[in-house]
């Protein structure tokens, strides 16, 4: 009996009923052969956290901009954060944490440079539409490699939780989820919401932008005042909420939830001090489409074979870091200095 099989045995004697079994798994769309020691899902983990896009992370903007600071929340930390929120709650609903560890950990491979503000340029200028969690999908499907052809080759129940995230987060509305998904998948999609209110906020205030006082009462006397006891309170209330299969949160959780979300979405995200950031963004990610599109030389050509330059273009600039998109828009837009 290898170690893979012991580890499956275990989760079969200990995961809920309800949890999704690594030796249940869909498969992989190239069938492979099992891994002694690990899992299929402990491979997909393994997998994302060893690609490029992974590491590009750490620069790549969650919501302050060019911040000069080391202590604002990256696109990186914000995926950490999230990855140790959803295993804490998959842990405790004895769903299967390293599903949800490898769902929340490939989240985000597909976001662009400068948070939101680069997604929706994108989505703007590319006629078919984009956004981040169908480019994570497509990262791992088609854009990384493993010296095998393209893609990481992940089961199907990761695919699924990754480009389910966003769509997922109707639980924070007390509606189902898309049927036919994985509960690691949807405790992903809540955990999302719940690390980035709990950092967001955090952030703003480091920031200078709000104070506690400035939340909203309600919220705050519901799950505390501070991101530790904000972040205990939500994950408390997603634990408790759901219960026989079914992924859910308390009521009073529920709606302190979704007044700080209204409140960082009303006066923390359209501050002057964030929107005038993100209008350069904006200004940036559009000049440096169209200026690819007209010069396709400058575009990588690696990547999947045959598309056409508006993907490729697509494709390059939602890989960027934010360092990676503002240096190239220096070199191609700025005078270069010489000497007579």
């Amino acid at each position: 009996m290898t170690i893979r099989e012991q580890l499956e045995a275990r989760e079969r004697e200990i995961l809920s009923p309800h949890a999704t079994l690594a030796c249940a798994t869909r498969g992989r769309q190239n069938p492979e052969k099992e891994h002694d020691y690990r899992t299929a899902f402990q491979r997909d983990r393994d997998r994302i956290i060893h690609a490029k896009a992974f590491r590009r992370l750490k620069r790549k903007t969650q919501v302050f901009l060019a911040a000069e600071s080391d202590h604002y929340r990256t696109r990186l930390t914000h995926t950490l954060e999230v990855s140790q929120i959803a295993r804490t709650v998959a842990r405790a609903l004895f769903l299967n944490e390293d599903l949800t560890e490898a769902i929340a950990l490939g989240h985000d491979l597909g976001h662009t440079p400068f948070g939101h503000a680069g997604e929706a340029t994108l989505d703007e200028a590319y006629e078919p539409g984009f956004n981040h969690y169908e480019q994570s999908l497509r990262v791992v499907d088609v854009l990384e490699t493993r010296g095998k052809g393209p893609g990481l080759n992940l089961t199907w129940e990761v695919r699924d939780g990754i480009v389910s995230h966003s769509r997922n987060k109707v639980i924070l509305e007390g509606k189902p989820p898309e049927p036919g998904g994985t509960l690691e998948g949807q405790i992903v999609s809540v955990c999302d919401a719940i690390a980035y209110v709990g950092h967001d906020i955090d952030d703003a205030i480091r920031g200078g932008l709000i104070t506690v006082e400035d939340l909203p009462k309600d919220a705050v006397a519901l799950i505390g005042r501070t991101t530790s006891e904000r972040i205990n309170t939500m994950v408390m209330g997603l634990i408790e909420g759901s219960c026989e299969g079914l992924i859910g949160i308390t009521p009073a959780t529920r709606e302190a939830i979704q007044m700080l979300r209204s409140y960082l979405f009303e006066y923390v995200y359209p501050c002057d001090a964030i929107s005038r950031e993100i209008d350069k963004a904006k200004k940036l990610v559009r000049e440096l489409y169209r200026y690819l599109l007209e010069h396709p030389e400058a575009c990588p050509s690696e990547g999947e074979p045959g598309i056409d330059i508006e993907r490729r273009v697509v494709d390059f600039i939602a890989s960027m870091t934010d360092n990676y998109a503002l240096h190239l828009f220096e070199r191609l837009f700025f005078p270069t200095p010489w000497n007579v």
